[in-house]
């Protein structure tokens, strides 16, 4: 027996300007740890130290490698489209005076997206770089903190990544841009510490 589809219930999605809305109501406590992604609102895993701990070596590395040149954005939000704004743990940006005082980044603003997983690893792989490369976003690195790998996406073709990449501390440790050649990120003093807590 078929029924009519007006006697199933239907998800509503939330637009990110409803999801704006309601932070800005309050609703959604300031430092909530939640994202946006395809109208749902997802929990985000806890911050351990591990991930904290690689989130600001990343940090310090694209301090020192892009200079003025580029924009470090961590752990906020990217409108990927009208019903997604993860909130990656950090993105790498075409400069603007205001550092998007205004709003939030959009995918053509963005030259590198970095994921650290420490729990979330299925996850952000599945569901969250399939997203990047459906919005456009040019590059993406999945850090991958129990195995001290790192995953590299590139080679954007009809909303899929073509290229990946692997690396691990036995890998070549400086890593060019794909959207700005110039610039070569030196991943050497990731690897040296995991080297460190592994010998």
């Amino acid at each position: 027996m078929s029924f009519p589809a007006k006697n199933f219930p239907h998800k509503h999605l939330l637009s990110v300007s409803d999801y704006q809305r309601m932070s800005s109501a309050g609703i959604l406590p300031e430092g909530s740890r939640v994202e946006l992604i395809e109208g749902e609102i997802i929990d985000m895993a806890p911050i351990g130290s591990q991930h904290a701990s690689f989130v600001m070596q990343f940090n310090h590395l694209f301090m020192t490698a892009v200079a003025d040149k580029l924009q470090v954005s961590v752990q906020n939000p990217i409108v990927l489209n009208t019903y997604s704004a993860p909130e990656p743990d950090l993105a790498l940006l075409r400069p603007r005076p205001d550092f998007y005082r205004d709003q939030h980044p959009l995918p053509e603003d963005v030259v590198l997206v970095v994921e650290v997983a420490e729990s979330s690893m299925a996850y952000d792989r599945d569901v969250k770089i399939s997203l990047y490369a459906a919005a456009g976003v040019a590059e993406v690195w999945l850090f991958d903190v129990s195995e001290s790998r790192l995953t590299r996406y590139t080679g954007l073709t009809t909303g899929k990544y073509s290229q990946i990449d692997r690396l691990d501390q036995n890998s070549d440790s400086d890593l060019e841009l794909n959207a700005m050649p110039e610039i070569r990120v030196n991943l050497s003093m990731l690897f040296a510490t995991i080297n460190n807590e592994t010998g």
